[in-house]
């Protein structure tokens, strides 16, 4: 074997060391690192940079923001990383204006709440102010008005706060092209029906029916006017049977059949 082959353990035992020393070295800088990586964590959940700064809300029209950001128990104070989402959103579900509420985390410091609210399905009329009623049944006294867009029908006569719940639910199902026909909704119970009402439409017929079930039996109330005498205006019967009755008076036994929906005078 050839002498310059050969490398004494005295010529290795330095290189051996600077490498353990180098090797150590990189240990001691990762470990140092990490801790403090964690270090520099805890304190940013413990200082102001892990606040909330911006709480956007989104959706409301009826519910102001400030009442959302107080009822939601937000502040400017609240951890970003400790958010409730499921709290949050069940104290604003008591709302009884708000129907769905979301909530989410908009990294670094911003919280979504978005809103959906009950949609105004009516109003009711108080001496010569409007108010608001939602499809939930809630009225909105503190958003009463001298007048209303007439986008929703007025709620007239209902004097028990049960049958009027039941109408805003129905009204709330119907589809918007149906529920823009409704000019006005007048509760007329008899002994024998508490749910009769009558309708007043803003194409000039009158619909008699009742709040069991109306947004389904509404919704054949477009085919039966495609059906009828652009100048025949009457009573259109949504009931056990649908039929219609004209204003104009003919004689009892003038009974027109229309695909089903019969025509004939109104009853005096």
């Amino acid at each position: 074997m050839s002498k310059k082959n050969v490398v004494s353990i005295e010529d290795r035992i330095p290189k051996l060391k600077q490498a353990r020393k180098k090797k150590a070295n990189r240990r001691l800088i990762f470990y140092l690192s990490i801790f403090f990586f964690l270090i520099s964590i805890i304190v940013y959940l413990q200082s102001p940079l892990s606040h909330i700064k911006t709480i956007q809300i989104h959706g409301n029209s009826h519910v102001s923001d400030e009442t959302i950001i107080e009822q939601s128990g937000l502040t400017m104070d609240t951890n970003i990383w400790m958010l409730n989402h499921e709290n949050i959103e069940k104290k604003l579900s008591k709302n009884p204006v708000i129907e769905s509420v979301e909530v989410s985390r908009n990294l670094p410091w911003t919280v979504n709440i978005h809103v959906n609210e009950f949609k105004i399905v009516g109003y009711m009329k108080e001496e010569t102010n409007y108010f608001p009623i939602l499809g939930n049944g809630v009225t909105l006294k503190e958003l009463g008005q001298t007048s209303f867009n007439g986008k929703s029908p007025l709620i007239l006569g209902f004097t028990k706060e049960e049958y009027l719940h039941r109408m805003a639910e129905e009204l709330n199902e119907l589809p918007f092209n149906i529920s823009a026909l409704i000019s006005e909704v007048h509760w007329q119970p008899t002994e024998d029906n508490k749910y009769k009402i009558l309708l007043y439409m803003n194409d000039g017929y009158m619909v008699d029916a009742t709040i069991r079930n109306f947004a389904d039996n509404m919704q054949v109330y477009p085919s039966i006017v495609a059906q009828l005498e652009p100048q025949s205006k009457g009573i259109i019967h949504l009931g056990v049977g649908v039929y219609f009755e004209s204003f104009n008076k003919k004689p009892a036994d003038d009974v027109e059949e229309i695909d089903g929906v019969e025509e004939g005078n109104l009853t005096e």
